[in-house]
């Protein structure tokens, strides 16, 4: 049995996988930063930056799709909002915590 896959559903899933890879690369920048390695952290936070562009550009896109608002929002697109909202607070928070890394790695610069 094969379903066609709604635009809707599509641009959810692009989301979700978008907003994934935002948090994921931001926890490897994460990682990237404790051991010292800012120049990586930074290049990943870059890469997360835009995966999470990429998301919003979806979420826009799906709000874009929903027309007089009279559709009813679906368990999936909920679960991308989720998705997304959840990546992009972590992201905000990993590069905060990778500025405090590099402040203490440049205030202790003999053990490192």
């Amino acid at each position: 049995m094969t379903e066609d896959i709604s635009k809707s559903q599509k641009t959810s899933m692009i989301i979700i996988a978008r907003s994934g890879e935002e948090r994921s690369l931001a926890y490897q920048a994460l990682e990237a930063a404790k051991s010292g390695n800012f120049a990586e952290a930074e290049q990943l936070l870059k890469k997360s930056g835009e995966a999470g562009t990429l998301a919003q550009k979806a979420e826009t896109e799906l709000l874009g799709e929903e027309g007089d608002g009279s559709e009813a929002i679906t368990m999936l697109q909920m679960h991308a909002q989720d998705h997304l909202m959840t990546s992009m607070l972590a992201a905000e928070l990993i590069r905060e915590l990778v500025l405090v890394y590099r402040r203490l790695a440049e205030a202790r610069p003999e053990e490192h």
